[in-house]
């Protein structure tokens, strides 16, 4: 069975996402919402959608930087959904990394032709909701993570972290793409209290830093889950 395409809405304004969730539900996508940039952030490293849909005026960043952040570490198709009708914001927005970029108010029809277009473009990808890496299994849907079938007591925070690291295990992430995702754009700089979390997680996987069997440290740039299926 094929599992329906996870869209991530980001915009403050409920009403829009709303009809967002209505119309793209109607279609057979999944839908996750945010309102602000760090819970969008947060929802695409935990989720990992299909597909990114971004408005501009965020409250707590601008949407052009939410849209850089994501670019840095992900690439996910984004949809850019704004007011700003000028051609310069436009440029700005392809420039940084979107796909595509609709100007509200809109019509539903033409969104969800852009939304099929950039998706098919994709090659029709699915971006698994449950990773099994060695004895360990992680569902972003539930938000939970079980070590050879024994279930990992782990706080939001630790399961975003972990979620983040192994979608793109077998690559380097940076402590600021992290932080930025996961904690918010203030906190791009605390390098030692991703360290306090990281210390945490690796407690709870039984992994050791020294030897590690899941999160390999890069020092002073970020952290690596290790690709056990290459090793």
């Amino acid at each position: 069975m094929t599992v329906p395409a996870r869209i991530l809405i980001i915009d403050d304004e409920a009403p829009i996402r709303r009809f967002l969730r209505v119309a793209l539900e109607a279609e057979g996508y999944g839908v996750i919402e945010a309102g602000t940039a760090r819970e969008g952030l947060a929802g695409a490293a935990r989720e990992a959608p299909a597909l990114v849909v971004l408005d501009l005026g965020l409250p707590d960043a601008d949407g052009l930087s939410v849209l850089r952040d994501l670019r840095s570490w992900s690439p996910v198709p984004i949809l850019v959904l704004s007011v700003r009708a000028d051609e310069r914001s436009k440029v700005e927005a392809l420039d940084a990394g979107a796909q595509d970029y609709v100007v509200k108010p809109f019509g539903v029809k033409e969104f969800l032709a852009r939304i099929r277009g950039l998706l098919r473009d994709r090659g029709g990808e699915a971006v698994p909701s449950v990773l099994s890496i060695g004895p360990l299994r992680i569902d972003a849907a539930d938000h939970s993570a079980a070590m050879d079938g024994v279930t990992l007591h782990l706080t939001r925070r630790e399961f975003d972290l972990l979620w983040m690291l192994a979608s793109h295990r077998g690559r380097l992430v940076t402590q600021g793409m992290i932080l930025r995702a996961i904690w918010g754009p203030a906190h791009a700089e605390d390098s030692q209290y991703l360290r306090v979390y990281i210390r945490q997680l690796r407690q709870k996987l039984g992994d050791d830093a020294a030897n590690p069997r899941f999160i390999a440290t890069e020092p002073g740039i970020g952290y690596r889950f290790i690709d056990i299926s290459v090793n």
